[in-house]
């Protein structure tokens, strides 16, 4: 049986060899579809969840009046969901950590328009994870080949001028390649476990690294502890109005030191923190019992994903402490294996972070510009691959001790 064709969506159907016949659904608002079915396909990934993708839908943050619709594709198959792909119709780049510009304004300098474009992502947050939510290959081949569809016809009276996928897995990155999408490298810092028993404690961790590092780490932490800093680990269930606005607070005037606008908003952490509470961590600093600094993470059981940080005033070293090392010791305190620090940073190296290759995939209408835009990025993948080379040839870590892998 197929499913009735439920509000905010268009459905087609189609049969491809190896799997049934699938009926296939671009919905402007994941509502349409229970929890149930979509975290079955989201798996442990909180990024992925359907509580994550609502509180940022329904706080107004990913929105139309935010240059973020929503154009989610599904796959069903007798009225049960198969697969989907978070996909956003954009008209700006804003909020994805894989920069573009560039060619936006060569769009339009040869004038023609780069927006709306269709980006598959998750808003605000440069995270690795999957991007096509389905078993198969002969699904997650559907799935992209319904996204580049939807991009040369046009949908909903928008003229597109390409496709982007950002962060996805790298074995996902290959199957858009086959399908004909140009792939592109980036760099972040990933603090990893100890394989098999972890690290025991921090000093634990620390012994592998060379003396100058160590001792660096030690004294940056020494002056936090001599100034009577300690810290607080909370999850959701911890925080009440008091800390959530000490929290927003802090956010906002990390986006105001930048001189930018923060793309979240109070609603939604407070949706975060009632329908994810398990995953949500915020590391409290506190002086004399009053917080002047948070680290905001979201955890599941395995990977740990620092997010947002603020403070009230300037306190050397605080940065440091409050978002990497309470992070890493988190994680060895409760055996987490990853920890990823966000985008960029060649100081986290330093602090005993491995530098990590990240993805995305584009596909542009355009040929010329595609053309030329190819072989900027075979340019550029030559100089991440050195980059990084030249990175882990200055890894913290003494050259007698096994590196974590």
């Amino acid at each position: 049986m197929i499913p009735e064709r439920t509000p905010g969506t268009r459905p087609t159907r189609k049969k491809r060899p190896g799997i049934g016949k699938l009926e296939i659904k671009v919905t402007d608002s994941p509502e349409h579809i229970s929890a149930p079915a979509w975290n079955a396909l989201a798996g442990d990934d909180p990024f992925l969840r359907h509580e994550f993708f609502s509180a940022l839908h329904e706080a107004g943050c990913a929105s139309k009046r935010t240059g973020w619709s929503p154009r989610f594709v599904t796959l069903w198959e007798g009225g049960i969901l198969q697969g989907a792909m978070p996909l956003y119709l954009k008209n700006h780049s804003y909020g994805e950590y894989v920069f573009d510009w560039a060619w936006a304004n060569a769009y339009e300098r040869a004038d023609h328009d780069y927006y709306p474009k269709l980006l598959s992502a998750i808003p605000f947050s440069p995270i690795t994870g999957k991007r096509l939510l389905a078993q198969t290959p002969e699904q997650r081949a559907l799935l992209i080949s319904t996204a580049l569809a939807i991009v040369r016809k046009g949908n909903a009276g928008a003229s597109m001028s390409s496709l982007h996928c950002l962060f996805p897995l790298e074995h996902e990155a290959r199957e858009m390649e086959r399908a004909g999408m140009m792939l592109r490298c980036g760099v972040q810092f990933h603090w990893k476990n100890r394989p098999g028993r972890g690290y025991e404690n921090f000093e634990d961790f620390l012994g592998g690294m060379s003396y100058s590092k160590r001792k660096k780490i030690r004294q940056e932490r020494r002056k936090v502890q001599d100034l009577g800093i300690h810290f607080e680990w909370l999850s959701g269930n911890d925080m009440d109005e008091d800390r959530w606005n000490f929290f927003i607070d802090c956010y906002n005037n990390t986006y105001r030191e930048h001189h930018s606008r923060p793309y979240l908003n109070l609603e939604f952490f407070i949706r975060l923190g009632k329908s994810m509470p398990e995953n949500i961590l915020l590391i409290l600093a506190l002086r004399n019992k009053k917080p002047i600094g948070v680290a905001f993470n979201i955890h599941n059981s395995h990977t740990l994903y620092g997010r947002y940080w603020g403070a009230r005033e300037f306190v050397p070293g605080l940065h440091f402490e409050t978002c990497y090392y309470q992070a890493i010791q988190y994680c060895i305190v409760n055996g987490l294996s990853l920890f990823e620090g966000g985008a960029q940073g060649e100081h986290k190296l330093a602090r005993g972070f491995l530098p990590v290759r990240t993805w995305s995939a584009h596909w542009l209408v355009h040929s010329e510009f595609a053309a030329a835009i190819g072989s900027y990025l075979e340019r550029e993948t030559r100089d991440i691959d050195r980059y990084i080379h030249a990175l882990e040839d200055s890894a913290p870590f003494r050259k007698d001790t096994k590196e974590p892998e």
